[in-house]
């Protein structure tokens, strides 16, 4: 029963940035490995980029790499996802996902390996 509220998503112009938040709604009671999907109108829903419980390992699919950062602070049960550079094929809803693991140096990149989701939030970009 934790839910994850996704925040900070909006209009820019291509070239610009935002910073997504994934904020759970208590603190951690497990581990957990934490992901961002996205969904672009008529499109799949792609990963992103995921992070492992102890940050120190990520992956990114090869469309965000040098673009994207994904970080987190377990302290505040906060997982973010700084976006630079942004391009138009980026607009989509983002949604967070977290997936309880008894491995805190595992990252997933299957959106069914993954437990809880957020409602999404709106990223648009602007030609």
């Amino acid at each position: 029963q934790v839910q994850l509220v996704e925040s900070g998503g909006g209009l820019v112009q291509a070239g610009g940035s935002l910073r997504l938040s994934c904020a759970a709604s208590r603190r951690a009671i497990s581990m957990y490995s934490v992901a961002w999907f996205r969904q672009a109108p008529g499109k799949e829903q792609e990963f992103v980029t995921g992070i492992s419980w102890t940050g120190s390992n990520t992956y990114y699919t090869d469309s965000v790499k040098g673009r994207f950062t994904i970080s987190r602070d377990n302290a505040k049960n906060t997982v973010y996802l700084q976006m630079n550079s942004l391009k138009p094929e980026d607009t989509a809803v983002y949604y967070c996902a977290a997936k309880i693991t008894s491995y805190g140096g595992n990252v997933y990149s299957k959106a069914a390996e993954y437990d809880y989701w957020g409602q999404g939030t709106q990223v648009t970009v602007s030609s």
